[in-house]
């Protein structure tokens, strides 16, 4: 803090004395406009040098003008700039050496009268002055003869504080470096970028950076790491942040430039997973004209512009590392959770901010004394962290079914507790017994629940949900499904992507509208329609989760595609048994019932969804009689639910009933 300290004293004093010298220049050029004798500039001159001698670094106008290459003319521009604001007489001597006193501000038409070596051009607009809006024009009748200003941000860059350019602060913010060192995998990504910008090839700019896949906190704390090791400053811009306008842009990319230049540091542009076509647009715009470090964070492959792009694979962290996160954010309570952590590491894959806010939710609560079950706290914690990425894509239903709920044959159940003994048992198979350690592919655990409406497919699921206390998600494809070539894909990726962090399970209802049986190409809309099932097909398999399609239509359903799938489950029509039984299953044992026939309610011949939807409307039309539920109620509602399903009652159905 002494050295810093001592640095802008002899600073400010190596200032004042460059302005002394320009200050006197003013007054020499008013002489000779007047006609009196010269001043002599030696002493001014003498303590420049001494002030010089003294400084113990690089004084910051000395650094400027190397950094932007200013000439001789141009250093003395800026000086006359900065005496207006910096000393108290200034503004008087640039009115007199002007011979006007309402033009006590400096210009271009003074500079070029009054400075050594002045030319014309060091005020064009690609010149340093202007093209890093080092000074800038007021309003005014002429070029030369308008009112010329210091930038603040140049202004106290000279005086030697630092502070970040006003029009910046709200679009960029500055990273701090991450709390512990990088995994093992990430070291290489920084390494390897600080490889390349420390050999930059002669005469050309440093090349464009993208950081691809991985989640943006991990991209940061890789670019943060390897900037620190350049000599560095990193900060953050978004790319939902950038000007929509060509001119806006143009001049943020300037600022920047001088910015980067003046404090040594880089930007990293994040593009998230939801970045419009015009921000994607805008973003490679932006990199095209930038002549400063720069580096990119998105997922997806960013298309090559006129600038030299060289992308770096972020790849998601091993087991090993996954590990290696949560003993650091667990600290003392990684013990205790030791037995716990394989089953959490292979359901979820958090990044670093989510391992560390779940860890943090499990922490607050042991201090709160609600610590007893370390396990089942810290899975809730994971599954709250990875919700929000999937709460914008899918529609999150909460389960409330549980295996005595279902009114299914036994052939069925037991594929269903399969199911689940798969998913449950993932890392043990997988890590332990090495079944994972070939290839990702085929280690997704996908199934196909085939029947018509009602037989009770989404029930199972959230009955798996239940049992595996995971997640649910329902994901209608036809919204999903795109008439643009690449969309459905992108739509797909990005629900995926979003599902990794927390296993969640993944039901994709009415899959025959993009599974049906693939056409033969015979145009380009086929071949990309199978592409699309395709690409489905390999992320089903590379899915660390449950993927669950529904359909009501099987036989419609490619067979290949059905090969391809580790559980397909026929969900039956229910047949009288099944029926009667769902009946009974239909009043909760608090609604007053009173004549109610199951026998006879069971040969309607319609499934357990519709069941419940009869059962319900009947006991919402008993209490607004101010009844308890009767035949009648239920005959109505009947009547209701099959003119829905464009059916009609027969006689055989209700014989009886009234």
């Amino acid at each position: 803090m002494s050295g810093t300290a001592d640095w802008r004293t002899a600073n400010q004093r190596y200032l004042m004395a460059e302005l002394a010298l320009v200050s006197e220049l003013l007054e020499q050029h008013a002489a000779r406009a007047s006609g009196a004798d010269l001043p002599k500039a030696e002493s001014s001159l003498e303590a420049r040098n001494q002030a010089a001698a003294a400084l113990p670094a690089p004084a910051s106008l000395d650094m400027l003008c190397e950094t932007f290459s200013l000439s001789r003319f141009e250093r003395a521009v800026l000086l006359l700039c900065a005496g207006v604001e910096l000393e108290g007489g200034f503004a008087a001597r640039c009115a007199a050496a002007q011979g006007d006193p309402r033009r006590a501000f400096p210009t271009f038409s003074l500079a070029l009268a009054a400075l050594p070596e002045a030319y014309w051009s060091a005020l064009v607009p690609t010149a340093p002055l202007r093209r890093f809006h080092l000074v800038e024009f007021g309003p005014g009748d002429s070029l030369a003869t308008s009112p010329l200003r210091i930038d603040e941000r140049v202004l106290h860059y000279l005086a030697g504080t630092e502070s970040l350019d006003e029009r910046l602060v709200r679009l960029v913010e500055p990273v701090a470096p991450p709390d512990g060192p990088l995994l093992p995998s990430q070291a290489r990504v920084a390494q390897r970028l600080v490889a390349i910008w420390s050999h930059p090839q002669e005469s050309a700019p440093l090349p464009l950076i993208q950081l691809q896949g991985g989640d943006f906190a991990t991209c940061q704390a890789i670019a943060t790491t390897a900037c620190a090791q350049l000599g560095l400053r990193l900060h953050v811009l978004h790319s939902a942040d950038l000007p929509p306008q060509a001119a806006d842009r143009e001049v943020l990319c300037r600022l920047w430039e001088r910015e980067a230049s003046l404090s040594q540091s880089a930007l990293l542009l994040s593009c998230d997973d939801t970045a419009s076509a015009e921000e994607l647009r805008a973003t490679t715009a932006l990199a095209a004209r930038m002549r400063a470090p720069l580096l990119i964070a998105a997922r997806e492959p960013l298309r090559q512009g006129r600038k030299r792009l060289l992308r770096l694979e972020v790849g998601r962290s091993d087991t090993a590392e996954q590990r290696i996160l949560w003993q650091r954010a667990l600290g003392p309570l990684a013990a205790p959770l030791e037995g716990k952590l394989p089953e959490i590491i292979s359901h979820f894959h958090l990044g670093w901010q989510g391992i560390h806010s779940a860890s943090a939710e499990v922490h607050a609560e042991v201090a709160a004394g609600r610590g007893e079950a370390l396990g089942t706290l810290l899975w809730d914690a994971c599954r709250a962290q990875a919700r929000p990425s999937l709460d914008d894509l899918a529609q999150r239903i909460e389960p409330r079914a549980r295996w005595e709920d279902l009114v299914l044959p036994p052939l069925q159940l037991e594929l269903l507790r399969d199911i689940s003994a798969h998913v449950r048992q993932r890392a043990t198979v997988y890590e332990a017994w090495g079944f994972g350690g070939a290839s990702s592919r085929g280690l997704g655990i996908s199934a196909l629940f085939a029947g018509v409406s009602g037989t009770g497919k989404t029930m199972a699921s959230e009955v798996l949900a239940s049992e595996l206390r995971l997640d649910l998600y329902r994901i209608d494809l036809s919204q999903v499904v795109s008439k643009y070539i690449g969309e459905t894909e992108k739509n797909l990726r990005r629900i995926f992507d979003a599902a990794e962090e927390g296993g969640a399970i993944l039901l994709f209802d009415e899959a025959d509208a993009l599974f049906g049986k693939r056409s033969e190409v015979k145009d380009s809309h086929d071949r990309y329609a199978n592409i699309e099932v395709s690409y489905l097909l390999q992320r089903m398999e590379a899915y660390r989760g449950l993927a669950i399609l529904t359909t009501n239509m099987k036989e419609a359903m490619d067979s290949a595609f059905l090969r391809r799938l580790r559980f397909v489950v026929e969900f039956p029509f229910p047949g009288l048994d099944q029926r009667m039984e769902l009946w009974r299953r239909a009043f909760p044992s608090s609604t007053p019932t009173e004549g109610v026939d199951m026998a006879r309610l069971a040969k309607l011949n319609v499934a357990g969804g519709h069941i419940r939807n009869i059962a319900l409307s009947a006991a919402f039309l008993a209490a607004d009689m101010g009844e308890p539920v009767r035949m009648t109620h239920l005959l109505r509602a009947a009547r209701d639910e099959y003119t829905k399903l464009n059916r009609s009652l027969t006689e055989a159905e209700t014989r009886g009933w009234t």
